[in-house]
């Protein structure tokens, strides 16, 4: 600063040594000024480094904060995925555990302990996979030898394949276990328990081999076994099939339901296993149909007594759901090698027999014969025709009249179903009336006539009554009463000119709707007949289930008149039993003078017959019912009698 000042005065000194005080002021003033400058541009750079100073602190913080927020979220972020990992690891239905290369546990999961039954403080990290083995060999989930296993394992493993096993249990469960190597060494272990998933496959593979309902073999199983059965008896022994199926089978299920029809099959299951032996096979091939193998034995007589042991076991009363059921069963028999040494071909062939069964009445059994096929071709052949016949209105009715036997007045007339077939011509009700029931025809008929002759009727005098026959299917079905309210209101035939005829094997179901049906028709007037009486298994308890109007005696006891048999007795029974009761009787099939003095002398209030009329076409019976057509009538049984 001195140095400074005496440069200062040196500038202003005068020659003389004189100090010029004014210019000394002026230096002095700008060196003040100066210097106040220069602190000041110091001044301005401390400030500019102290704002660039904040703002790089600034930009710091801003760092650290995106930095630190970074980290949260990221922290955030491994803490949810861990979250995640364990619900994963501790909620899989596997059993999931991890080894180091060294064979010590790293994870294991809960479900591992609770698969295997191991306390939880026992699986730890740095447990060897050695000891879990012997301890769980010793509580029993490990059956093998622990080192035999675990070197059997590294082996494969060494060679960097996956290792898959399936262990069995003693409590009978199936584990899989997957072990799979990883990079660096150690592995990943899964255990999976596949019991259920095993007996869904046991279940899926049984069911497509056996019937739902029954559980019987199906018959992709009994061709296997009828196979198996073929190549595998010794030579000279012999196969028998017997292929069956249940009479009126079709009615159960239409009248009471298919939950009773499903009832009724499981039912049979039962009693056709119970039939036959354990080296035989029962199975269902559809609908109401079963077959059986019979191996070996003294054929073709131990198929014989096999089916009469299952008819027998059949049509023994079934009680389903409060519902007295009852069927019978037909059964075709086929027998290896003589009727077939290939499965399909023995199968075909017992079902053709069948047909022969059917054909001989129902109820019973029937060997194949080499006939058959060209008669399974004719009933074929009818079927087809019988639903062409249907289309083409090719059906009839024919009425027979019924005669008072104390005026000989015509007090009814009988509906019969003809068909005119276009090659045939009339074929019998008797041929084709069993194939309509079973191919299911029955009840469109059966109402169809009901119709027709509640039309027909209502044309002729008002004393003259109509008579309709029902099949049993129709009158089991639900709309019994609806079908014939709904015919007698579309000809406007009063419901006391209509009578409905049924047969024994109605009431031989019994069931409520049935008999709810009869007593509403009876009260709405009309007349409710019992045909063919006297044939079934107990006609009279009948009398007392239900108020009958009238019982029609069959005609195989008015045949035996006065051939000294037991019919005189049995008709003078039921027709003194029919007048205590109240009850029309009426004589079917008379035929001759002396069969009408006889039912006249019995005791009978009407007969019906050739005698008197046969059945007669529309225009015919019209012509016949005429007043003044009376005496033609009495002409005609006079000539006949003659």
């Amino acid at each position: 600063m001195h140095k400074l000042f005496a440069r200062q005065l040196a500038k202003v000194k005068a020659a003389t040594g004189e100090v010029d005080l004014n210019a000394l002021g002026e230096l002095v003033t700008a060196a003040y000024e100066a210097n106040d400058r220069d602190r000041r541009r110091t001044d301005r750079s401390i400030a500019r480094m102290i704002e660039e100073l904040d703002e790089l602190n600034r930009g710091l913080e801003r760092l650290v904060e995106e930095r630190t927020a970074a980290l949260r979220e990221r922290e955030e972020q491994l803490h949810a995925q861990n979250t995640r990992f364990d619900t994963a690891l501790n909620n899989m239905s596997q059993a999931l555990m991890m080894f180091d290369a060294s064979g010590r546990v790293v994870i294991c999961n809960p479900r591992y302990h609770e698969m295997y039954g191991l306390p939880r403080d026992f699986v730890q990290p740095g447990r060897t996979v050695n000891e879990l083995l012997e301890y769980r060999q010793r509580n029993g989930t490990f059956l093998e030898d622990p080192k035999a296993h675990l070197a059997k394992m590294m082996e494969a493993m060494g060679e960097g394949k996956s290792v898959k096993r399936l262990l069995e249990l003693s409590d009978g469960r199936a584990i899989s276990v997957v072990m799979r190597p990883m990079t660096g060494g150690g592995w990943v272990m899964t255990h999976e328990d596949i019991t259920e998933h095993r007996r869904a496959e046991k279940q899926i593979a049984h069911m497509a081999r056996h019937d739902a309902l029954t559980d019987l073999p199906n018959r992709v199983l009994l061709r296997d076994h009828l196979a198996q059965a073929l190549a595998g008896v010794p030579r000279g022994e012999k196969v028998a099939v017997l292929y069956l199926d249940l009479d009126n089978f079709k009615s159960v299920n239409d009248t009471l339901g298919h939950h009773i029809g499903d009832e009724l099959l499981k039912a049979v299951a039962v009693r056709l296993r119970n039939c036959i032996r354990e080296i035989d096979t029962v199975a269902r091939v559809g609908g109401d149909e079963f077959a059986i193998i019979q191996v070996g034995g003294d054929q073709p007589t131990d198929g014989a007594t096999l089916a009469r042991r299952i008819c027998d076991a059949i049509k023994a009363p079934y009680d389903l759901h409060g519902h007295s059921v009852m069927v019978d069963t037909s059964i075709g028999i086929a027998i290896s090698p003589s009727d077939g040494t290939e499965p399909n071909e023995l199968l075909k062939n017992a079902d053709m027999a069948l047909y022969g069964a059917k054909a001989d009445g129902r109820g019973t059994y029937c060997f194949f014969e080499p006939a058959m096929d060209a008669r399974m071709k004719a009933r074929r052949s009818l079927e087809l025709a019988l639903r062409h016949a249907v289309v083409n209105g090719e059906f009839e009715v024919y009425y027979q009249p019924l005669v008072g036997l104390s005026d000989r007045r015509v007090t009814c007339c009988e509906a019969l179903l003809r068909w005119n077939h276009p090659e045939r011509g009339l074929v019998s009700p008797a041929e084709f009336i069993p194939v309509a029931e079973d191919i299911g025809l029955i009840v469109p008929l059966g109402e169809w006539v009901l119709r027709k002759a509640c039309a027909d009727a209502a044309a002729w005098r008002p004393e003259i009554k109509v008579a309709v026959n029902l099949s049993p299917i129709q009158v089991m079905s639900q709309n019994l009463a609806p079908v014939v309210i709904s015919a007698l209101a579309a000809s406007g035939l009063p419901a006391n000119r209509l009578e409905i005829e049924i047969t024994e094997s109605v009431l031989m179901q019994n069931t409520e709707t049935t008999l709810a049906a009869l007593h509403r028709l009876r009260e709405l007037g009309v007349r409710i007949s019992m045909d063919d009486f006297g044939t079934g298994y107990s006609s009279l308890s009948y009398l007392r289930s239900f108020p009958f109007d009238k019982i029609k005696i069959d005609r195989c006891f008015i045949s035996g008149l006065g051939d000294g048999d037991d019919s005189v007795a049995i008709v003078h029974a039921i027709a003194g039993l029919a007048k205590n009761l109240g009850i029309t009787t009426t004589a079917e099939g008379v035929e001759t003078q002396a069969q009408l003095n006889h039912v006249r002398a019995l005791g009978c209030t009407e007969m019906q017959g050739f005698l008197f009329s046969p059945p007669r076409r529309l225009d015919e019976i019209a012509e016949f019912l005429r007043p003044d057509a009376k005496r033609d009538a009495r002409t005609e049984a006079a000539r006949r009698s003659a």
